[in-house]
């Protein structure tokens, strides 16, 4: 065989391979949903709407497909959330008109872990209202009885045996906005390690004093945190929940 046939067995054998990978990505995606239609509807398919277990129905269905929490589900734009990324979170706190300061607080490239860890406890739905009821880097900027605190560096929040209610409403009709609110229920354990907000020689003695000390820090915090976590929430439903086809799967009996 001549040296051009050889070139032409490789293009035709190159050619053949590109042909074999798209059409066997395009085979696994196409399983990956069915999976998901499949999960989707016997989780969801069981819950109608008018029925008096609905919200147990769909408490059930949303801890079954916990699976779904790392992979997300591509054919119906929802993303993974496990972990979940926000580019950024701010956090404001001002009392200027009484003179005493203010804060500005601004979370960078912040990753919440552990939710494909959790279990839905309990869910209500308000049909007629539309409502359903941190490695990170941080940026501080505060105001105290008028002298100027600037700092930046890395953040760390871990909670254990952390509750939550979570609070979700349609702003709009089918399609509009969803705003959520967090409120913590319970945490059963905080650490926190923020580097070079008091100085390299005092970080690791303000990081004990705070570890050991967050119970009687918490009524501080709490708010702080509804807020944090209510930012990143939003993001995830806006992302990813905002147009899914909820109704699809819904029994219709």
């Amino acid at each position: 065989m001549s040296l051009r046939g050889f070139s032409n067995c490789n293009s035709c054998c190159g050619l053949l391979a590109v042909i074999l990978v798209v059409l066997g990505g395009s085979l696994v995606h196409a399983v990956e949903e069915n999976n998901a239609d499949s999960d989707l509807q016997r989780s969801l398919g069981p819950c109608h709407m008018q029925s008096s277990d609905f919200d147990k129905c769909i408490q059930q269905a949303l801890n079954d497909l916990q699976k779904y929490y790392k992979t997300g589900m591509p054919a119906y734009h929802v993303k993974p959330f496990e972990p979940h990324h926000s580019d950024y979170v701010e956090l404001r706190r001002g009392f200027a008109a009484q003179g005493i300061g203010n804060f500005y607080l601004v979370l960078r490239n912040v990753f919440d872990r552990g939710w494909s860890n959790s279990k839905v406890t309990r869910f209500q739905a308000h049909l007629a209202e539309q409502r359903i009821t941190f490695s990170q880097q941080y940026e501080f900027t505060a105001s105290v009885l008028g002298t100027q605190i600037q700092r930046q560096g890395p953040w760390n929040l871990t909670l254990r045996d952390y509750s939550q209610t979570t609070d979700i409403v349609r702003v709009g009709g089918p399609g509009s906005l969803l705003k959520v609110h967090v409120e913590i229920d319970g945490i059963g354990g905080l650490e926190i390690h923020a580097g070079n907000l008091l100085g390299p020689s005092i970080n690791p003695m303000a990081d004990t004093i705070v570890n050991g000390l967050w119970q009687l820090g918490l009524p501080f915090l709490k708010p702080m945190l509804n807020e944090l976590v209510s930012s990143a929430f939003t993001d995830i439903f806006n992302e990813s929940f905002r147009y899914f086809p909820l109704a699809k799967f819904l029994s219709a009996k």
